[in-house]
This record gives C-alpha cells, structure tokens and sequence, in this order.
C-alpha cells in the first residue's frame, strides 16, 4: 500500500513537472504549439526544409522526392497571407506520386523581404519563374506550376511569359480577375485589409471569412492567438502595400489577361461558397483558358487546399494525366 502511494506521488510530480514545463515552453515562445503542428503535418507530407539563393531573395522551401526518377515536380505557390504550410494537407495526398516543392514567396513568411521591392504580381511571377529553373526544374521532370489566391495570379503570369519552365498549370481560387461583387472585393476597392488582423474579434473574422468549414480552421488557442495577433500587426503595412498592387493598382487584372496566353495544360479549381474570390471568376479565366479543365466543389471557401484536400488531389491527378493543352 505505501508503495502505491509513493508511486502515485511519484506520478503526481513528474505531471505537475511536465505541466510547469509545458508552460515555460509556451511562454517563452506563445506560437510553440502552432510551429509543433505546421512540423508534424510536413513529418506525415515526408517533407523537409531548404533554402536557396534566387532573384535576390533568399527562399525557404519544403521538399519531398517522388518514388520514381522521372515522376513530375509539382510547385505549389500560396497566396496573400498565406505559406508554404497551407499546401501539407495536399502534399500529404500526393506524396510519392511526385516530386514536391513548395516554397515561401519572398515577402512572406520564411523567406527573405527586402525594404523598397517589389511584391507585386509581376515581380512575384518573374521570381517564381527563376525559382522554378533554378531549383524545381530537373531534367526528365516536367513541372506541374499550381496557385492559390494571389498565387495563381503569380502563376498565371508565370506560366504564360515563361511557357518553357511550366509544362502543365493549375489555378486554385486564384486572384486576377474581375469577379461578381462581394464584400471582401468592396474593402479591398475601399482602400482596407479585409484581412488585417489586430485583435481576438478580428482574428476570428479572417478565419472566418477564408474558411467555410468549421472543423478545417486552425485551432490558435492563447497565448498562440496573442502572438499571432501581434505577429501580424507587425505584418500590416507590407500586407497593405502588397494588396494596393494587386488589388487595387494597375497589376490587378493582368494575370486574367495573360491567361489568354497560357497555353498549357490547365486546371481551374474554385470552392462554390468563397468568400473571397468569387467562384464567377473561375469562368472569367475559363473563357480565356478553353482547354482548362474546370471543378468547382461544394461546401468549403476559399482554403480548398486545405478544407478539400482528398477532392484537390484527384484533380491534380487528372491534370497531370489527362489535361490537354490547346
């Protein structure tokens, strides 16, 4: 009897021990917790970090070996706000059937920023060309070039100036166009952040704003949420001259009007219930991309790579292997 008392005593203190530790950890670093998950969802992609010198910029990037040699690289570029991590959920799907490589832009996240460039979109598409043979091209590989949100107008750009680098190219809920009005569409135009982020009520509105389905947002509890919070306050001048560029400059409908010069295989993938960009801009680049193959889903916002990852895999698969150029 003494000795189960001693051992549950024993017990006791290693667990108030590892809750003291726990909490040093997370107040030391409030956002511990959100880069454990961001590492354990790249473990279960098989992806690993790198970095590289191009165009200027020093880029970080995750990467993953296809199971064959010769098996296509798929380049995944994220959108505003957004990073390499928004793409594990996906990479999970496709690993092994493909070479991975998923980079921060530069700008964002991980990767370099340099005070005064710019990151707009033509910038941004003329840099991930560079990346692409410079790091993601490999001879016998061809490239699969995909882009969420502001990404896929980087990648419209992309695909369509540098033909020779893009063999097969896919739009995801992508920025570029001018789509059926909405409110998000409306701040922007009004000169706002529809996705700043400056306290507990507005954390919550971008959430839910890019999200449709509850059980896919992330879960940021305190103090994670503090530093995020914080985080991206630090982040709101960059973000706002970025979206003056790309939402409301003179770059905003070029990557709708260089899609008429894409020419590649194509895919265009859209979530019927965005709320950002408006599913009625699928066919605004369908009309400019008539072999683009065109799936809207059901029941998810603008994260579809996240909120619909199995969905987004199939089509992926059937871009690679049965998408038709012009």
């Amino acid at each position: 009897m003494r000795s189960r008392r001693r051992t549950l005593k024993t017990v006791a203190l290693l667990a108030a021990v590892s809750v003291g530790a726990m909490a040093a950890w997370l107040w030391r670093d409030p956002l511990a917790l959100v880069h454990a998950e961001f590492a354990r969802q790249r473990w279960v992609a098989g992806l690993s970090l790198r970095q590289a010198q191009v165009a200027g910029h020093r880029w970080v990037y995750a990467v993953r070996e296809a199971d064959r040699a010769d098996a296509p690289t798929v380049v995944m570029i994220h959108g505003f706000t957004g990073s390499k991590e928004n793409w594990y959920p996906l990479a999970e799907k496709l690993r092994g059937r493909y070479r991975l490589v998923i980079p921060d832009l530069p700008g964002w996240d991980d990767s370099e920023r340099i005070e005064g460039q710019d990151y707009g979109f033509v910038a941004q598409s003329e840099r991930v060309a560079a990346f692409i043979d410079g790091i993601a091209k490999r001879q016998g590989s061809e490239v699969v070039l995909l882009g969420h949100s502001m990404g896929g107008g980087i990648v419209a750009l992309a695909a369509a100036d540098h033909p020779q680098s893009v063999a097969r190219v896919g739009l995801f809920d992508a920025a570029g166009v001018r789509f059926k009005d909405n409110r998000f569409g409306a701040e922007v135009l009004a000169g706002k952040n529809p996705f700043g982020v400056e306290d507990e009520a507005s954390l919550k509105r971008y959430l839910d704003t890019v999200f449709y389905i509850d059980a896919a947002k992330p879960s940021i509890p305190w103090p994670a949420s503090r530093a995020v919070i914080d985080w991206r306050k630090q982040q709101a001048p960059f973000e706002q001259s970025v979206l003056d560029r790309i939402g409301r400059g003179d770059e905003r409908f070029l990557p709708g009007q260089a899609a008429a010069r894409i020419r590649q295989p194509a895919l265009l993938l859209w979530c019927r219930q965005d709320a950002v960009i408006d599913s009625s801009a699928m066919d605004l680049y369908a009309a400019q991309m008539p072999q683009a193959s065109k799936v809207l889903l059901d029941g998810c916002g603008h994260m579809s790579i996240v909120e619909k990852p199995d969905e987004v895999a199939a089509a992926v698969e059937y871009l690679i292997n049965k998408g038709e150029p012009r």
